[in-house]
Formats: C-alpha cells, sequence, structure tokens
C-alpha cells in the first residue's frame, strides 16, 4: 500500500480526480467528513444511546455521543502526530501533492467520531439480541430463505457493518450516503471482510467484520481506490487502511480509561483501586505538588485520567511508526495497544471494569430489558418484512408499514434487503424511543 492512494479524496460518484493541493484551506475535503457527520441524524441519535451504564441519567456518565466526541479528539492528536512523523520520512506527500499534518489528523477525528454510528440501542448487548432473534429466537425460520452470507450478517448483527451502510448507503435524494471521502471511509473500516467465514485467523481484521451483502459494491469500490492488499483468494478479506489502526487505538484508550473513570464516580470501582492502577500507568509524569493540590476524588481521578490519555497517545504513535513499513505491508497483524509496553496495566484497568462496571447488577438488569425490547420489536418488524416479501400483509402489517419512516424501503424481490433494512431502521432508534415503540407495540402506551 503506498500513502498516495490512502489519502484519496475521491467520493462516490465522482468522474474526475480530486487533488489536495487544489483544496480550499479555508475548508478542506477531510475536514467536510467531520461535518458531514456531526450534523447527521444518525450521529445525533448515540446522545441518548447506551455507553457503560443503559438508560443511565446521571449527568456525568457518558453516552455513545460523548464517548464518539472524546474518541475523536483523542483521534485527532494521534493522527496528527503521526501526520507529521509521516509527511518527515515522505517529504513528497507535503512539498509535491500538498498534504498537511492536519489532514492525518481530520481523516482519523471524523473515522472516530462516526465508530459507533451503527451500534443499536442499548449497546453492545443490542447487537447481540439482534444476533440471537436471527440464531437462535423466531429469526431462525429465515435461514433457508437467504443465502448462507446475507443470514450471517443477520446471526452476528455486527454494528461497524452497519455503520458502513449508513455512512455510504444511497437513498432518494441522498446517493453514496453521506459521501465521505474514501481516505475516510478506509480509516472507519476496523475489519475489512466479510461475515462468512466467521474469525478464520487470528488476525486482527479477521475479528469481525465491516460490510454487509448488501453494500458488497461499495466496499469493492473503497478498498480498490484505496489500494488496500487482498488479504485472501477464498474468501472476501483485505488488510487495514493504516489510519484504521489509530481510529481503533482512540477508541481503546478512551473506553479503557474514561468507563473506568465513570465507574469510580458511580461508585462501582473503589478511589483507593483507581488511583493504585492509574498511578501504574502514568507514574514517571505525576507532578506531586499538582496532585496532592486536589482535593475531591473527580478532580485526582481527571487528572490521572489526562495523563493517561496522553501516555497511551505517545505510545500509540511510537508503535504505529516503528511499524509503519509492515503495516503497509500487511504484515502487522494486531491492535497498536496489544504490543504496548503498558499492556499489563490497561489489562489491569480493563479487567476491574468489566468485573465491577460491565457485570454489575445495574447494566446486566438493563441490558436484559434491552433484550425483551429488541426481541418483541423485532418478531413485529421481521414478520412484517416476510410478509411483505410475500405480498401477503395482514391488517396488523400494513399498520406497522405505516408508522415506518419513508426512509425504509421494503421489496417484494429480496427477503433479505427487507430484513437488513428492519435491522438498520431499529438500530437508529435511540435507547429511549426503542422502548417507547416496545411499549407501542405491547399496548401499554398510546
Amino acid at each position: 500500500m503506498n500513502w498516495e492512494q490512502l489519502l484519496s479524496l475521491k467520493r462516490f460518484g465522482d468522474t474526475n480526480k480530486r487533488l489536495r493541493k487544489e483544496q480550499d484551506e479555508t475548508r478542506l475535503g477531510f475536514e467536510v467528513d467531520y461535518d458531514r457527520i456531526i450534523f447527521s441524524s444518525e450521529f445525533r441519535s448515540l446522545q441518548d444511546k447506551t455507553q457503560v451504564v443503559p438508560l443511565s441519567k446521571t449527568d456525568f456518565v457518558h453516552t455513545r455521543l460523548t464517548h464518539s466526541l472524546e474518541v475523536s479528539v483523542v483521534g485527532r492528536s494521534l493522527g496528527r502526530k503521526v501526520g507529521n512523523l509521516l509527511l518527515a520520512k515522505y517529504p513528497h506527500l507535503r512539498s509535491v501533492l500538498g498534504y498537511q499534518m492536519n489532514d492525518f489528523g481530520a481523516i482519523v477525528a471524523a473515522a472516530a467520531l462516526a465508530h459507533d454510528i451503527g451500534n443499536p440501542p442499548f449497546g453492545h448487548s443490542g447487537e447481540k439480541a439482534i444476533g440471537a432473534y436471527f440464531k437462535a429466537g423466531k429469526g431462525k425460520v429465515f435461514k433457508d430463505l437467504m443465502t448462507d452470507a446475507e443470514y450471517q450478517d443477520l446471526c452476528d448483527f455486527e454494528g461497524n457493518a452497519n455503520g458502513f451502510k449508513i455512512l455510504t448507503e444511497s437513498r432518494e435524494g441522498r446517493l453514496g450516503g453521506l459521501r465521505l471521502s474514501y481516505a475516510t471511509l478506509g480509516a472507519f473500516i476496523k475489519y475489512p471482510k466479510a461475515s462468512l467465514p466467521k474469525k478464520p485467523s487470528s488476525h486482527i481484521v479477521d475479528k469481525k467484520y465491516g460490510f454487509f451483502q448488501s453494500e458488497k459494491d461499495m466496499f469493492l469500490d473503497v478498498v480498490t481506490e484505496l489500494g488496500l492488499i487482498k488479504r485472501s483468494t477464498n474468501y472476501l478479506s483485505y488488510n487495514r487502511h493504516p489510519l484504521a489502526f489509530l481510529v481503533e487505538a482512540a477508541d481503546d484508550i478512551c473506553y479503557t480509561i474514561i468507563d473506568f473513570e465513570d465507574g469510580i464516580n458511580l461508585g462501582l470501582i473503589q478511589e483507593e483501586y483507581a488511583l493504585e492502577y492509574l498511578t501504574n500507568l502514568v507514574r514517571p509524569k505525576i507532578k506531586t505538588e499538582n496532585y496532592n493540590a486536589l482535593k475531591t476524588t473527580a478532580d485526582r481521578v481527571s487528572y490521572l485520567r489526562a495523563l493517561a490519555i496522553s501516555t497511551l497517545i505517545d505510545e500509540s504513535v511510537d508503535i504505529f511508526m516503528e511499524h509503519e513499513e509492515a503495516i503497509l505491508e500487511g504484515k502487522f497483524e494486531t491492535a497498536l495497544l496489544d504490543v504496548s509496553q503498558y499492556k499489563a496495566q490497561i489489562k489491569d484497568i480493563i479487567n476491574l471494569s468489566v468485573k465491577n462496571i460491565y457485570n454489575s447488577e445495574e447494566v446486566l438488569n438493563k441490558e436484559i430489558a434491552g433484550y425483551e425490547i429488541l426481541n418483541q420489536l423485532l418478531n413485529a418488524y421481521g414478520t412484517l418484512a416476510q410478509n411483505y416479501f410475500d405480498e401477503n400483509l395482514t391488517s396488523y402489517d400494513n399498520l406497522l408499514l405505516n408508522l415506518l419512516p419513508e426512509t425504509v424501503k421494503l421489496t417484494h424481490t429480496s427477503l433479505y434487503q427487507n430484513l437488513i433494512s428492519i435491522c438498520l431502521y431499529l438500530s437508529k432508534l435511540s435507547d429511549t424511543n426503542a422502548m417507547l415503540l416496545y411499549k407501542k407495540l405491547k399496548g401499554v402506551m398510546l
């Protein structure tokens, strides 16, 4: 892979090549990507979607929106730091092609801003609930009515693939979705492979999948334009865009450190544990006089959190540049922080978060509620999808059909398209709207 292709400004439908040196410096192409994401309705819905504690009414607990904004800030710093080093290593990128340090920051920031845009309500349990409906629930009846790959898309419903669909899906009046640059789309795709085969290797790319069959053509267009290296002749899988490693690192840094901070502020993790674990990560950077002047738990934890994020940003940049050539050759097979010198400290923090936050009674109880809500919604709308395909709508189906937004298009020619459209519709619901729709269908709210 080469940076000239990887930094492509192409957008869906372009017939002429966009050149960086011809860009208006007041509003660069990659910065437009950020703007288009942040003004989208799909991004706004993240303000009422679960990050750690589902449906929390506590002001300081993060939602998917605040998490995404923070990941974007960290991603921008990572991109700028790496961009500065890459421009020194490959000076023609600046002198001949016109790329600047901030271009790298803008790409990573935009991709990081969108990294959770495809996540359904109720956090990762929402993904699992949708998959469980098709794999073990009433949705099993659809298995023989579509291809293996189409069915697998639904059985392992993946927020990353759903995000790619949201960003790129054409609809009336909006061809190419948000029409982001292909560089940003490439950085967004953490797992550039199809849903089948499932986890064929331990390579980071094979951990999950990054596109639905409905977006296969768009995916191929993006990876071809960017020059991503194909990993297998037996199945559809490509090596990552290098900047996807930075998007992943930004997310890893934020959920490791900031979820931990939320757990402390909620009282789920005792302060003495927090101080010990975070201090182990940032000890050389602590200024004792500054730290001792802080009087509250929140201020002390905030100080250590800032140092921890700064430490892991610098570490991620060092690792990226150390392995940059291997990354371009498709020979780097793991997440950046998986080879960090702070790997043990990160693992300790995550293990404590899993025990005290993710498996807390409050979180588990509300995830159970999320499972029930999505299962009931899928029962109703899954039946509608099949009956519409069969041209055998009931009176109840017609009522549901009339409530669907105009953007949800069902067809008589593809059951898979109907089901993936329904899943897309439900995935865009906020936690509160999913709960309200559930109550309406149950007849407990008019």
